[in-house]
């Protein structure tokens, strides 16, 4: 009775997912293999044109520009989240570390779009950084800050560091503290504290924020976009503008299924190094 009563409260998450996700899937995966016709539309003549034509040179700097962004993304929001995610773990005080998970999660409440449109606004020749600075004397000239690869790492940063926070910040706060006094008891500095105590228990969380921030990051077009400009591609504007510019579904079907399968490696690397993890634990 149990087993079907459980059976019976995952369905609607299981029919979600085979319709919502693996339906979708299904069809981007078959158009992949389709052609496109002359006036836009997609004609079904099996081939392996488009996966070669993905994996052509011309789309290559795409894809390394778009693999280096995300990873210094994804070091960059580590780097900045980790000691963040830590110092909110250690507070004692309940409404202290309710006020940070509450200013972290609080860019939410705002459209992606919008606070974009912000640091463009702030990022400009003639935004708030240029100005100040000119006013202060500090710089003669405006600072080629917009349309490059610095605006599309800030932007990125900006847009996934509260997913790299948060996975952090709920394995720590369950970290026993215990644990650290004992080790500093027997004579460990700070930093052989946080390497041999608080990095192996907190990797569950390392690799969930990992993942959370390297996989929208991969993919991201609005960012790009509007930040970098034109001359700075990633492979979400490739299959963004495949499909509403272009008109070609096939070949954007085709890169955003070899983004798929790179998003999946990903994943499953990050399910075993977090099993593993936890299997260590328990032993």
């Amino acid at each position: 009775m149990k087993s079907i009563r459980l059976h019976t409260a995952v369905l609607p998450a299981v029919l979600i997912l085979v319709f919502g996700a693996g339906l979708p899937l299904l069809v981007i995966l078959g158009i992949s293999f389709a052609q496109r016709d002359a006036f836009g539309g997609i004609h079904y003549e099996w081939s392996w044109g488009n996966y070669t034509r993905a994996f052509g040179a011309l789309y290559l700097p795409i894809y390394l520009r778009s693999l280096g962004l995300a990873l210094l993304t994804t070091v960059s929001c580590l780097v900045l989240a980790f000691p963040l995610a830590y110092f909110m773990a250690l507070q004692k005080k309940a409404w202290v570390k309710n006020s940070m998970v509450f200013l972290v999660t609080l860019p939410f409440w705002t459209s992606f779009l919008v606070r974009t449109y912000a640091w463009i606004i702030l990022l400009r020749s003639e935004g708030l950084i240029n100005s100040t600075l000119l006013r202060w004397g500090i710089i003669s000239e405006p600072l080629n800050l917009m349309y490059n690869h610095f605006a599309i790492g800030i932007g990125l940063v900006y847009g996934e560091l509260p997913f790299m926070i948060l996975p952090l910040y709920a394995v720590l706060e369950r970290l026993d503290k215990n644990l650290l006094d004992a080790a500093a008891d027997l004579g460990s500095s700070g930093w052989r504290v946080f390497a041999r105590v608080v990095l192996p228990l907190s990797q569950s969380g390392l690799w969930a924020g990992v993942l959370l921030v390297f996989i929208p990051a991969l993919g991201a077009f609005i960012t790009p976009d509007l930040l970098g400009g034109a001359k700075t591609l990633m492979v979400g504007n490739v299959v963004q503008s495949q499909f509403a510019v272009v008109r070609d579904q096939p070949f954007g079907s085709a890169v955003a299924c070899f983004l798929t399968v790179i998003v999946l490696v990903l994943m499953w690397i990050g399910y075993r190094s977090a099993r593993q993890s936890a299997e260590v634990r328990v032993l």
